[in-house]
Formats: structure tokens, C-alpha cells, sequence
């Protein structure tokens, strides 16, 4: 998965842009039908944020998280992406492999 990574009044230091990195091989073990991700790190006055949208087979998701914190807001933001991600992937799961299985025939008895 291409990853890019920009800041808004911050700098991009190596040790932040590996870390989302890793935050991000995380989500994309769940997960590995990932087209692109943009991640954009934000600080306002003494709010550290972070944002990312995934684009996936089938849409985007997007997840943002607020902390005093840079590091914290990364670790949230990856949670929420993670939990997104998972959501998404069942979303699309075929849940009818056991009626194709039987020809779409279910019998039923009461």
C-alpha cells in the first residue's frame, strides 16, 4: 500500500513518519484489498491531530483523532482505522457461501 504523509504545521521527522508506518501495517494485516493512504498529521495551537483516508475496494474510509499528543493521536486514529477496516471487510464478506453451497435450496421442517 503507497502511503503518503503530510504535515500542517509540523515537520514530518523520520521518527513520526515510521511510526504511522507501523500504525498502518497494522490496519493493512486486517485488511489487504488497499488501494492508497493519505495521512495528515495537524498541530493547532496545543491540539495535535491526526487524519487518514484509505482508499479500499469498494470506497474510502476516514478516521481523525485529537490529542495533546501527537503519538496519542496516531495510536487513536490507527484504532479507529482498525476498527473501520474490519467493519468494512465484513460488510463485504459473502454471507451466503452456505446457501450457495446446497444449490440455494434451504429446506426447512417446523
Amino acid at each position: 500500500m503507497q502511503l503518503d504523509l503530510t504535515g500542517h504545521h509540523v515537520d514530518i521527522t523520520p521518527a513520526l513518519r515510521e511510526y504511522v508506518q507501523k500504525k498502518m501495517d497494522r490496519v493493512v494485516r486486517h485488511f489487504d484489498h488497499m488501494i492508497d493512504g493519505h495521512c495528515i498529521l495537524t498541530v493547532e495551537k496545543q491540539t495535535q491531530k491526526a487524519e487518514a483516508t484509505l482508499m479500499v475496494s469498494g470506497g474510502k474510509i476516514y478516521a481523525d483523532a485529537e490529542d495533546p499528543n501527537m503519538y496519542a493521536a496516531i495510536d487513536s486514529m490507527a484504532d479507529k482505522l482498525d476498527r473501520l477496516v474490519k467493519k468494512h471487510k465484513e460488510k463485504t464478506k459473502d454471507h451466503h457461501a452456505a446457501e450457495a453451497r446446497h444449490g440455494g435450496n434451504v429446506n426447512v421442517q417446523l
